[in-house]
């Protein structure tokens, strides 16, 4: 496995891995009501992200493509990072692709200077984040769109 750098040309294959890998990871953590109306919205790659340099993918060799994610810089706060849309293959979850590229996001923000990271994580990534040093700040609800918002748990860590 190998970590990269997105970019536009990513866009399909960043597309299809959210479309086919969100539904199973978090169909168990979410009321279908939840998910009816939010992954439509949130199993879309955003091409302003993946033309940022900060968001990645993990492959193996023979270029399958295993996960995804990233991070941004806060617009307000220049020392705060967020994490950014992670996503592993359904298929191969508990084989060390997030924590991979988690790995490698954190060590790429802290390279350039951002000291907080946030996370608003799913229900199902909660327990992954913890392992990967995150800290619990409370729920909170993301808004998508008008009137769509989806339920998450915002996290943090120091990366000093």
């Amino acid at each position: 496995m190998h970590v990269r750098a997105t970019t536009r040309e990513d866009l399909a294959a960043v597309d299809a891995l959210l479309a086919r890998s969100y539904p199973k990871l978090l169909k168990d953590d979410y009321p279908p009501s939840v998910l009816v109306t939010a992954l439509p919205l949130i199993s879309r790659a955003q091409p302003n992200l993946l033309r940022s340099g900060t968001y990645y993918l993990v492959e193996t060799g023979a270029r399958r493509l295993l996960g995804a994610g990233g991070w941004s810089r806060d617009q307000q706060v220049r020392d705060l990072g967020h994490i950014r849309h992670v996503v592993t293959d359904a298929t191969v979850t508990r084989r060390g692709v997030g924590r991979l590229l988690l790995g490698y996001a954190l060590s790429e923000a802290r390279a350039q200077g951002i000291v907080q990271m946030e996370c608003w994580s799913t229900f199902t990534a909660e327990p992954f984040y913890h392992a990967m040093g995150f800290e619990t700040v409370g729920p909170i609800d993301v808004p998508l769109q008008p009137g769509i918002t989806f339920p998450a748990i915002r996290m943090k860590q120091r990366l000093l």
